[in-house]
């Protein structure tokens, strides 16, 4: 890590009155935060964007539960503290090798005349937007509380357009809705399909990370930093006058947050530009965590991988390895005594294929899912002891897969799914992971399906917030990566936790063998949920017509495969998967070549062209080499991208492979029509290319030596 820290000027500031505003400014200027307290002691702030308001006067504070004296009225501003700040650090892994974290911070000290007690809150002004949060010190009067409400409003300027998803405890699994504010009422009955779990709690009700535009064309992305040890904050919409509440995730008996003086709460973010390429370039939610906690590092590296997945989610194969078995007590049901069902997909000679399809291929590891007991009884029975994590199934040879993967170069990646059984993985979680030490297993994929046990939790809540902590941490003391599936959203914590190697906690790929998910989905995921840390999307597929897997099953992927290839471009993971079957890739083994090739870990990322919904372009430098790969997902109708390449080295020439949607392509009709075309390329080289509705292209640029 690398810190630069060019200056720290402190001013304190004791004033007794109630209202006093004060200003402070991003590093460039452009943005000002300015925050004061009302004629009635309430704490506000407004923000601006090249004098352009952005959020204007938004209350702050706190109701707390059971307790005559809320923290929301009644203040003085006791000290104000202003400082500077700039560093450059360098992440484990990430979109480019080198961060810039510069701000300028502004710390209010506030006490509360009737009750005497203190809250501070610490505003950092970057110049592409802003983090803010609260912090109690410890102080006679407050010690233990529970947070009703948090009572922190982002007002918006005017009706904007939102990129929204419904507002859930405990999925965020939703295709995303462009609306205008106004509309998400009228919208919100139809935009909450079903899911395992879900807990909705209001008509205007949405989640971070939300993108908003505004009709003088300011992009603007509401989130959070640095959930920890805190319930997981949704929005809900006063749409009469545009204002955002906080609205926190409570837990069974319906509380917000547990807090104990000296605490901080999560940042509260706001990025705006009036770029929507700059929304992609922010690194503030990064920025705005603390540093790497983990000392050696050497362990964590990015994975390409492929799996026994796909053809489990689309119905080929399944998880279970019998269909006799009613209900399973681990312990007791004898396996052995069962008919196994010809449709397990954990099977060694199947797997010992996937590690033969990985090695040939250059594939890093392999995932298997379904390989332990209980698959015949894992949901839907609010069940404690569901899974122990280290029974396999008697057609899955733990020990012999171990070796035949090691002697292929092969890494096996380890599958718990927890079922929402959290105290059970609890319980486990020490045996589970030293199981996979002892068996070469350096990575995990963790699942949350279904509702959480102990019953009435909430996925997001801070009890679970808790846990998913405690198990990232937990796995570092093994030296083990976590990839966790339909967990809390994130928001920066892999920097201080590099282990944390990608996330679901979306929409993904599986929802294309559920009935498909938008053609545009992909243009709007990395302005959203990306935001807060990279995804496992599970790209890479090549069959959009999900029958020829599994007659039973009519989904159709809405993608043509160009597009299949830009999304490990766009879709940034240093986890990335090669999702479909060895079979079709074998149908189209010069498109998989792009697969095969692309880096999952980057020196550089330069955002060429976006416009959320519609289409994103972004170039990307192999760490460690001169390689650079494009990707481009289009989203609403046909259109030409036109792109520069002028990030190249202007001393150096370049062979370009061109994947794009062919002249035929259509992502319902004719999805698997695409052409492959090279040419030598420079600094000064132009493209134009077509990407159809649900296309896109994917280039390799390669140096000529």
């Amino acid at each position: 890590m690398i810190k630069h820290i060019l200056s720290v000027i402190t001013l304190s500031i004791f004033v007794i009155a109630h209202a006093f505003a004060q200003d402070i400014y991003s590093p460039d200027k452009n943005i000002r935060l300015s925050f004061s307290v009302n004629d009635e002691g309430a704490p506000t702030y407004q923000m601006s964007f090249k004098n352009k308001a952005v959020i204007e006067t938004s209350h702050l504070g706190f109701q707390i539960k059971g307790d005559d004296q809320d923290l929301k009225h009644g203040f003085s501003i006791v000290n104000s503290e202003r400082s500077s700040f700039d560093e450059t650090w360098r992440p484990v892994w990430g979109e480019e090798s080198v961060i810039r974290n510069h701000y300028n911070e502004l710390l209010i000290s506030l006490k509360q005349d009737e009750s005497q007690r203190m809250m501070m809150i610490r505003f950092r002004v970057f110049n592409d937007g802003l983090g803010f949060r609260y912090e109690f010190p410890e102080q006679p009067n407050l010690g233990h509380f529970v947070v009703e409400k948090e009572l922190t409003q982002f007002a918006m300027t005017n009706d904007h357009t939102a990129f929204w998803i419904p507002g859930d405890y405990d999925t965020q699994e939703y295709d995303y809705i462009e609306s205008k504010l106004s509309e998400i009422r009228g919208l919100m009955s139809n935009s909450i399909t079903s899911n395992l779990s879900q807990t909705s709690f209001s008509p205007t009700g949405v989640q971070t990370s939300l993108l908003l535009k505004t009709d003088d064309g300011l992009y603007i992305n509401l989130h959070e930093a640095a959930l920890i040890d805190y319930s997981a904050m949704h929005l809900e919409l006063d749409d009469k006058n545009f204002i955002f509440n906080a609205w926190l995730t409570p837990d069974v008996q319906g509380n917000g947050p547990y807090m104990i003086a000296p605490a901080v709460t999560p940042w509260r973010t706001v990025i705006v530009s009036d770029n929507a390429k700059d929304l992609l370039a922010s690194r503030i939610t990064y920025n705005l965590n603390e540093p790497n906690k983990i000392e050696d590092t050497s362990w964590i590296k990015p994975i390409k991988y492929v799996g026994v997945w796909w053809e489990m989610i689309t119905g080929k194969s399944s998880w279970a390895y019998t269909d006799d078995l009613k209900a399973v007590k681990l312990g007791i049901t004898d396996y052995t005594k069962t008919k196994p069902n010809g449709k397990h997909g954990a099977n060694t000679p199947h797997v010992k294929e996937l590690i033969d399809f990985a090695s040939e291929h250059g594939f890093d590891g392999v995932l298997v899912e379904g390989w332990n007991i209980g698959w015949e009884d894992w949901f839907g029975h609010s069940k404690d002891y569901v899974f122990d994590f280290i029974t396999p199934y008697p057609d899955f040879d733990v020990v012999g897969i171990q070796n035949y993967a090691k002697d292929k170069d092969v890494e096996m990646i380890m599958h718990h799914e927890t079922s929402s059984s959290v105290r059970n993985y609890e319980r486990h979680l020490d045996q589970a992971y030293k199981f996979m030490k002892d068996h070469g297993y350096n990575s995990v994929k963790s699942g949350y399906v279904g509702n959480i046990l102990p019953r009435g939790e909430n996925h997001y809540s801070q009890w679970m917030i808790n846990h998913y902590q405690y198990a990232l941490e937990k796995a570092a003391d093994y030296k083990i990566m976590v990839n966790a599936h339909e967990a809390v959203r994130p928001t920066g914590i892999a920097r201080t936790y590099p282990n944390l190697i990608s996330n679901e906690s979306a929409r993904g790929t599986e929802y294309q063998a559920f009935g498909g998910s938008k053609a545009n989905h992909v243009t709007i995921l990395p302005f959203t949920r990306l935001v807060g840390g990279p995804m496992d999307y599970t790209p890479g597929i090549f069959e959009m017509d999900i029958s020829k897997l599994n007659p039973e099953n009519t989904s159709h992927v809405n993608s043509t495969i160009a597009n299949q290839l830009a999304l490990y471009v766009t879709m940034y993971s240093p986890l990335q998967m090669a999702a479909d079957l060895p079979e079709n890739y074998n149908r189209f083994l010069d498109a998989f070549q792009f697969i095969k090739d692309v880096g999952i870990d980057w020196e550089k990322s330069v955002y060429l062209e976006a416009e959320p919904g519609s289409y994103i372009t972004i170039a990307r430098k192999e760490k460690g080499t001169d390689n650079w790969f494009i990707g481009n997902v289009n989203g609403k109708k046909d259109r030409i991208s036109e792109i520069t390449l002028d990030f190249l080295d202007k001393n150096k020439k370049y062979i370009a492979t061109i994947y794009s949607d062919g002249d035929d392509a259509n992502y319902k009709t004719n999805p698997q029509s695409y052409k492959i075309k090279k040419l030598k390329v420079s600094a000064k080289s132009k493209i134009s290319l077509k990407s159809v509705e649900g296309g896109g292209y994917a280039i390799s640029i390669i140096e000529i030596i």
